[in-house]
């Protein structure tokens, strides 16, 4: 009795193993817009889910590529930047929705987030080259009249340029806005119950295939390797993390970061190395996590209470470590 016993279980474990349940949630990840991107959505694997998932999500992103990439010579925002003209320029509704979000929290932010300040960055050696020194004698002073948020205007669907110099540069909002479109495409889809993440910023739907609020790390700044230092259960919202610890040089012993304050035309010399955005798109989470990071500290913090933005800011300290402070917007997520 033991051996057919033991045959029916074998036979069993075969019969398993070469018919295993289908995953129970489908996953496709990619390249685009100069980073990486990954989508999972809580639906059972099959090839044909794969695959229409992945045509949603890459049609969705290369409309994004083409309206707002800045290394493309052929896309909607360079032929703005590339106009010699300072009379009105049309935009795309798309285009205009991500610049009117970009002019709004520049303002809030009193100038801290500027998406003229691309000349900037370049100037302090962050640019396609990437020399990583800082600029030439004069250099600032000659980009005085081409940054700033007073150098563009945006009315209905025309923008002006003061100087035929001005760029716009919508690198700290356009991957949140395509997080946004891929989510929203998914979602008329049929597809209620998803992750989308494109270099960084995530948004999530609904739960996932355990039947749990989707749990996110934000990361924790390390030079050593990725490390998670806090996990926020996300649902319905995005987020968005901007720090200074994987993008800089040391010049004279100290830290040169990527982040550039349009005000100053200094980079950031606080010590806050990552500000952490929840918020419900994730364009305005992409945007406010750049703009508190380079207001700093205190100031970010009072702007984000202020605002109701909820915001975790990681600071620096003297013996290495991190503490951690977060806006009243953010507690109230726990």
């Amino acid at each position: 009795m033991i051996l057919p016993a033991l045959f029916v279980g074998g036979l069993f474990y075969v019969t398993f193993q070469r018919t295993p349940e289908p995953p129970k949630q489908t996953v496709v990840q990619g390249e685009a817009l100069g980073t990486t991107w990954v989508v999972k959505s809580s639906e059972p694997y099959s090839e044909d889910a794969e695959a229409s998932l992945r045509t949603i999500v890459e049609s969705a992103l290369a409309e994004v590529d083409a309206q707002m990439s800045t290394y493309r010579d052929d896309s909607e925002l360079m032929a703005i930047n590339r106009s010699a003209s300072t009379e009105a320029m049309k935009v795309s509704p798309e285009l205009r929705a991500v610049l009117s979000e970009s002019l709004l929290v520049g303002s809030q932010s009193k100038g801290a987030f500027d998406v003229t300040v691309g000349p900037l960055v370049r100037a302090w050696g962050f640019g396609p080259d990437d020399r990583r020194t800082p600029p030439e004698e004069g250099m600032l002073e000659d980009l005085k009249s081409k940054v700033g948020l007073d150098k563009i205007r945006l009315e209905a669907d025309q923008v002006w340029k003061s100087d035929p110099d001005v760029e716009i540069d919508l690198s700290a909002i356009a991957k949140g806005y395509a997080v946004d479109l891929v989510v929203s495409r998914l979602e008329t889809s049929g597809r209620n119950n998803l992750m989308a993440e494109v270099g960084g910023e995530i948004v999530a739907r609904g739960l996932n295939p355990a039947g749990k609020p989707w749990r996110l790390g934000i990361e924790k700044p390390s030079e050593d390797g990725r490390v998670v230092h806090e996990v926020v259960e996300l649902k319905d919202a995005a987020m968005a993390t901007s720090g200074d610890y994987r993008n800089y040089y040391e010049l004279n012993g100290q830290r040169v970061s990527h982040l550039i304050d349009p005000r100053t035309m200094q980079p950031i010399a606080h010590h806050l190395a990552s500000v952490t955005v929840v918020a419900s798109k994730c364009s305005t989470a992409d945007a406010w996590a750049t703009a508190l990071s380079v207001m700093g500290e205190e100031d970010g913090l009072r702007l984000a209470n202020d605002l109701g933005l909820a915001a975790l800011f990681l600071v620096r300290d003297t013996d290495g470590s991190f503490s951690t402070h977060t806006s009243k917007g953010f507690e109230a997520l726990k």
